[in-house]
């Protein structure tokens, strides 16, 4: 039912010369055997299709992926070193208040 149904080979012209005075005779497509011959499965294949990119253009974006991602991780990491010296900077300023009142 899923298999593609191909159409009959086209019988190809001859190569003897035929003359005016004679008409032309109908050639018809002959198998040389009588058996039903089926087509072979095509294997399944998929051919990727061509974007066009070169290898330059693919290190190029790799480059600037790696460029930016160390960047992303040195920004996170000056936040978290920001955010624990206001941390103990707040805790030393308050235990120090608390010790000047009494």
């Amino acid at each position: 039912m899923f298999r593609p149904q191909y159409p009959e080979a086209p019988t190809l012209p001859s190569a003897h010369v035929i003359s005016s005075a004679v008409p032309a005779a109908q050639h018809s497509y002959v198998p040389a055997c009588s058996c039903q011959h089926t087509a072979a499965p095509m294997s399944a294949r998929r051919v990727a299709p061509s974007i066009g990119l070169s290898a330059g253009t693919v290190g190029a974006v790799v480059t600037v992926g790696i460029v930016l991602t160390a960047l992303l991780a040195a920004v996170a990491i000056a936040a978290v070193s920001v955010a624990l010296a206001a941390v103990v900077m707040r805790s030393l300023l308050t235990s120090q208040r608390g010790h000047r009142r009494r």
